[in-house]
């Protein structure tokens, strides 16, 4: 049963059924009226085992304003929701009735036509957990019907890291010397790839890094907030430190130590591969680069604490990619 109280802000409903208790406020009666109308139809429906009567354009709108925001990508997430809603009509206009294993197969094969594999399996996992938290949590789909679809299989993992030459013709398109002050953003471009491959930091998490999370005494740099939710230290080489002790000088004032944000990063890290000639090399194969030289140095379970990694597959897989001429003196007495 729904009820309707006036309010300073306009008209707030309330609906209780099923042992469900809802509120909204709106600025007129009608509109609560809809809305308490929309709500008890959906709870209805949820209890017969009945898809309401929505598509699977507002369940993923619904996700996009209520679940995205709490995630750490959330504002990644809501930009490609909001992209497959305006593209993909044939999705997204299907009533979730009618949303079953078919619809998810022939939007995966129509994708798979303009995108590649990983674009799809990362649009994939926002689908499936939009699809999971409809069908547990607001009883809009009776089950997951992504769960019986085949997920397109993941490429071969990256292997490529730089190649000394490529480092040196960087540090020259950067304008970065090591002896000099990086005065400019370009030349900090320069400092924060050689930092990122003596640390194996991600450059979002090099773009963040504070003076309070610094421990200069102890070599170690705090990380209160990654990728993966949990927080890290960092040891520092001696590189690294000298790095961080030069950048620091010139951005002073600055919120973070580099001074640059990371789509400030991304964008003038491009320009200076194009200056440098160089193809095919992606920031994040700093990362690569420097867990392969670590891993000369201490063991995988350091490794992983070093470089944030709980699963350690992916770590082996992904990350560390030794060349094998590299490690044949290793295997002499």
């Amino acid at each position: 049963m729904a009820t309707f109280e006036k309010r300073k802000a306009g008209w707030q409903a309330r609906v209780r059924k099923g042992g469900l208790n809802e509120t909204a406020t709106f600025r007129t009666k009608a509109e609560a009226a809809a809305w308490a109308a929309a709500k008890e139809n959906d709870l209805a429906a949820g209890r017969a085992g009945l898809a309401p009567n929505r598509t699977f354009g507002e369940l993923l709108q619904r996700y996009s304003e209520e679940v995205s925001p709490s995630k750490r990508g959330g504002r990644w997430e809501q930009i490609r929701i909001a992209m497959l809603i305006r593209d993909y009509t044939a999705l997204c206009d299907t009533r979730l009735a009618q949303f079953n294993t078919e619809t998810v197969a022939t939007w995966r094969d129509e994708r798979l036509k303009s995108v590649s594999e990983l674009s799809v399996i990362r649009e994939w996992a926002i689908l499936q957990n939009a699809c999971s938290v409809a069908a547990k949590e607001w009883r809009w789909l009776p089950h997951n019907p992504m769960l019986q679809v085949k997920k397109p299989t993941a490429p071969a993992a990256r292997s490529r890291r730089p190649t000394d030459d490529e480092i040196a013709r960087l540090q020259l398109a950067t304008g970065y010397v090591c002896d000099e002050r990086p005065e400019t953003m370009m030349a900090r471009v320069g400092a924060v790839w050689l930092f990122a491959i003596e640390t194996a930091m991600r450059a979002g998490e090099i773009c963040s890094i504070t003076l309070e999370h610094v421990h200069f005494d102890d070599r170690i740099v705090y990380l209160p907030k990654t990728k993966n939710g949990h927080a890290r230290e960092v040891p520092l080489t001696r590189e690294a430190l000298r790095i961080l002790r030069q950048v620091a000088e010139v951005t002073d004032g600055h919120a973070t130590v580099f001074g640059i944000a990371a789509a400030s990063l991304d964008a003038l890290f491009r320009k200076a591969k194009a200056m440098a000639l160089i193809e095919d090399l992606h920031f994040h194969d700093s990362r690569r680069e420097a867990l392969t030289r670590m891993a000369k140095k201490v063991d995988v379970m350091t490794l992983a604490k070093i470089s944030g990694h709980r699963d350690l597959r992916i770590l082996q897989n992904t990350y560390y990619a030794p060349k094998m001429k590299e490690l044949v003196h290793l295997l002499d007495d």
